[in-house]
């Protein structure tokens, strides 16, 4: 059985994706949740599951005491869902190769710093791409530049807007981040 934390910044859909799939599973348990915004949806998920959940302002201090619990706990992997902070180093020796993240987004393109959320969507609409998608990638230090696990594709409409394209991305992320969280710990990717 793996053990793995789970980094939020946001409403946290895949994090709680992921408890509810992850909590009867025989490979993987969710032993932390860290957020860096408060989210009571997710922190009473957490109760209700018995998985630690930690709130706390990302700065240098918080993640120390972030990665020493990581290390306490015995964690193998750190998963991002939507979580908008810069991991550091310290972060990325303690877990080479097992901090794994997702955008919404086909990279190289639209990534980097500040992209995220409708911001992304709204790029690959004015680009005039004619698909866009997620990237789920290991995290290397620099926003979106890590190493692409896997990505899944959909196809733009015409007339899409950046509230279609999110809905259209979150309903990838739900089919296929946690499965590909799960696939990756079990070393299958």
């Amino acid at each position: 059985m793996r053990r793995i934390a789970i980094f939020i910044s946001g409403e946290g859909s895949n994090a709680l994706k992921m408890l509810d799939e992850y909590s009867s599973s025989q490979t993987i348990d969710v032993a932390l949740v860290y957020s860096s915004k408060h989210n009571l949806k997710v922190q009473n998920a957490c109760k209700e599951k018995g998985v630690e959940f930690h709130f706390l302002t990302w700065n240098l201090k918080t993640q120390e005491d972030i990665l020493g619990l990581c290390i306490k706990k015995d964690i193998s992997w750190v998963v991002l869902a939507g979580f908008l902070k810069l991991i550091p180093e310290s972060f990325i020796d303690s877990f080479p190769n097992k901090i794994v993240n997702i955008h919404p987004a086909l990279l190289p393109k639209f990534g980097g710093k500040g992209m995220y959320g409708m911001r992304v969507h709204e790029a690959v609409i004015a680009s005039k791409s004619s698909e866009s998608g997620i990237s789920i990638h290991f995290v290397n230090g620099a926003y979106d530049e890590g190493q692409i696990i896997a990505q899944f594709k959909v196809g733009l409409e015409p007339n899409e807007t950046p509230e279609t394209l999110s809905l259209k991305i979150r309903t990838l992320e739900h089919m296929y981040f946690s499965e590909t969280v799960v696939q990756l710990v079990q070393g299958n990717l």
